[in-house]
């Protein structure tokens, strides 16, 4: 395409595509770079890697437009005026974050950016990558500004919410809050200015609150549930016109790539002086072992075929990372004779079976993901409901 308004490393992921869609939905130039040769081709070719609803419109008008395509040379990033990157700090298997992880694979970057273009990093990063990232392209002696624009989405709103949600905008300076806050009022009217340590911590703080509050609903139905009380049904009557706890989530998995990992970076940031956040680790990591535990109390497991409903780590998705649904299987595998397992959505996991396979043999069901199809199965077996998705309570 020759020259490019904005090319988005990652662009294939649940993040990335979504963004370069919207920016190619405003009539941008947009070039997408993904080292993964699967998803690039599938992108290309008209269809969406991944599920997130009005993708697969916004992807077929951009291919059809002209004005969007994906690769796996990073050589497009040189014909890019901004380069937004969609790469996260990570964490290793002791929730500790690998906070060189984002700078290394930048510094990977480097040798195809080129002078005055703005970089975005778009992800969660720790406190003070964005500072790191600064040096390293002070240090190269390459003059790229560096803004951090936190994404804000959540997975299956991706589309609208690109355009309805404020977009925090920080830079270590107004000319580069200027340049990044250009760039996003193409998809959003309402632009809010950090510093980028303010922009990092409210990316880890939202993300965090999130996970508390799931925590404090999974607390709070434990002991409703070791009553014999009805959680789903306490917390309607508590909130039925009460505006104070109207946000009082109901119960369930709380998985996913993001929270628990964000709420582990900000434990470490603060030295791991961060007794609530880990004790919200303890009650959602928690849950599947809770709730087998339960059902053994009421079930011969060691006897029985379970059949989970839903593997990806939210309703109406196909994401599985860090779905607590497996592990919800590991445990039932150690305790029940047979556990069976599918989901409508999930195509890349080969030891799901289909849905009327798992209701025509499992004595007991488990709904992991509430995907909205379970709402009106008719069985004949018990099914344990943490969300309520059913409406016959949630109790276990």
């Amino acid at each position: 395409m020759g020259r490019v308004d904005v090319a988005v490393v990652g662009g294939c992921g649940h993040v990335g595509l979504p963004l370069a869609l919207a920016f190619a939905g405003r009539g941008l130039r947009v070039a997408v770079y993904d080292t993964s040769q699967r998803a690039v081709e599938m992108v290309n070719s008209g269809r969406m890697p991944f599920q997130e609803p009005g993708a697969q419109e916004a992807l077929a008008s951009a291919l059809a437009g002209g004005q969007f395509t994906a690769g796996t040379d990073p050589a497009v990033l040189r014909q890019a005026a901004n380069v937004v990157v969609v790469i996260g700090t990570p964490i290793d298997k002791h929730l500790n974050p690998e906070a060189l992880g984002v700078p290394e694979e930048i510094e990977k970057l480097s040798p195809h950016l080129v002078p005055g273009q703005l970089l975005v990093l778009r992800s969660t990063l720790y406190p003070g990558v964005t500072r790191m990232v600064e040096r390293l392209f002070q240090e190269q002696g390459l003059q790229v500004d560096v803004a951090f624009c936190p994404e804000r989405i959540a997975e299956g709103h991706a589309m609208t919410e690109l355009h309805s949600l404020p977009q925090l905008v920080s830079g270590r300076t107004p000319e580069i809050r200027a340049r990044a806050a250009a760039l996003f009022s193409q998809l959003t009217k309402e632009i809010v200015e950090l510093e980028p340590e303010e922009a990092e911590l409210a990316k880890l703080f939202t993300n965090t609150w999130r996970y508390i509050k799931f925590a404090t609903a999974n607390q709070l139905y434990m002991i409703a549930n070791d009553f014999g009380l009805d959680y789903d049904r306490i917390r309607g009557a508590l909130a039925h016109n009460y505006p104070r706890a109207q946000d009082l989530p109901g119960a369930g998995l709380a998985a996913g790539p993001c929270l628990l990992k964000d709420t582990m970076q900000l434990a470490a940031f603060n030295n791991n002086q961060f007794t609530l956040g880990h004790s919200a680790m303890l009650i959602n990591e928690g849950l599947p072992l809770y709730t087998v535990a339960r059902l053994e109390r009421r079930f011969d497991l060691a006897s029985m075929t379970v059949g989970i409903l839903g593997m990806a780590f939210k309703g109406e998705s196909d994401d599985i990372r860090s779905s607590l649904s497996y592990r919800l299987k590991r445990i039932l595998q150690f305790k029940s004779k047979r556990v069976l397992c599918t989901d409508p959505y999930v195509t890349i996991d080969p030891n799901l079976v289909p849905l009327e396979e798992v209701l025509a043999e499992s004595e007991l069901l488990v709904i992991g993901a509430p995907h909205h199809q379970y709402r009106e199965l008719q069985v004949s077996v018990p099914v344990v409901d943490l969300t309520n998705l059913r409406g016959q309570g949630s109790g276990v």
